[in-house]
């Protein structure tokens, strides 16, 4: 029995009525490869996902699975071998302002320049927008994720929660078409990452924003997802997706959540059956 608010999806386009509304993001078919150690890794195998308007999407898998080489292709850095990403209908073939990345390291901020600056230096880099501009919407940002009282701190007086609350207020501020986020709460401790994920859903409820979301926690994938694709170990291929409605954090503790977490872990880690091994069973 399924749990209540999830179910597993085994047809694309079932959650929406397919072909009703048309993906914002479209990977088709997509296989990715890297050279590692003098060697050639397939990292994913022909993945196909859609992503829609305002979508909170998850990638889950175990280390190794290819998630992050798939936020790589979506941002524009990694080249697929096979298939192909599309935005709003057009080939994604190198980065852009329409795609912003937030890593999990605590140094993706320029050390000399202050939390406003690091907010506002994509905008004024970029020439979306002058300077004075740029300033008001890194404050605006700031404030919305609660360090307006530090715009003037510099990252090395910083927390690493605070850090990474900076790094998504620069993503915000450039108001992109897709918020790519890899791993971002990792590395920080239980508490701060719970308190991180709850700000990150106030921030969609009030922006919409459309977020591709990679992690390895089953957990984190729950609360922080609409939609969760669950990748098989390496190369990745997509096992199942899941649909969830809405989960209330208040929840995460319930017999519902933890019964689709325990259901998540054995469609990750569980083995499938052989095409050998059904045939006995079936004879």
């Amino acid at each position: 029995m399924e749990a209540e608010g999830v179910r597993i999806l085994p047809e694309k386009g079932e959650a929406r009525g397919a072909g009703e509304i048309s993906p914002l993001l479209r990977v088709k078919g997509v296989t990715l490869e890297y050279a590692a150690q003098k060697q050639v890794v397939r990292a994913a195998h022909r993945i196909d996902l859609d992503l829609y308007q305002a979508d909170r999407f998850v990638l889950l898998g175990p280390s190794g699975c290819g998630k992050s080489s798939l936020l790589k292709a979506v941002g524009g850095f990694l080249k697929p071998i096979e298939g192909e990403i599309l935005l709003e209908g057009r080939p994604v073939t190198e980065p852009g302002p329409d795609r912003v990345v937030v890593f999990q390291e605590f140094d993706q901020l320029p050390p000399w320049k202050t939390a406003l600056e690091n907010v506002a230096f994509p905008l004024i880099a970029s020439r979306s927008l002058p300077r004075r501009e740029a300033r008001e919407r890194a404050a605006h940002y700031l404030e919305k994720v609660g360090l307006a009282g530090f715009a003037e701190s510099y990252p090395h007086q910083l927390s690493g929660g605070m850090k990474q609350r900076v790094a998504i207020a620069r993503a915000l501020a450039m108001r992109p078409k897709i918020l790519l986020m890899d791993e971002p709460f990792a590395a920080l401790d239980a508490l701060t990452r719970r308190k991180m994920q709850e700000e990150l859903l106030s921030l969609w409820e009030e922006a919409r924003f459309t977020l591709l979301f990679v992690t390895h926690s089953i957990e984190e994938a729950l609360v922080v997802g609409s939609r969760v694709a669950l990748l098989t170990p390496r190369p990745g291929r997509v096992r199942a997706e899941i649909n969830s409605h809405e989960w209330d954090l208040s929840s995460a503790g319930g017999e519902g959540f933890q019964s689709t977490a325990r259901r998540i872990h054995r469609l990750l880690f569980e083995e499938e059956p052989s095409a050998e091994a059904s045939s006995r069973r079936a004879a």
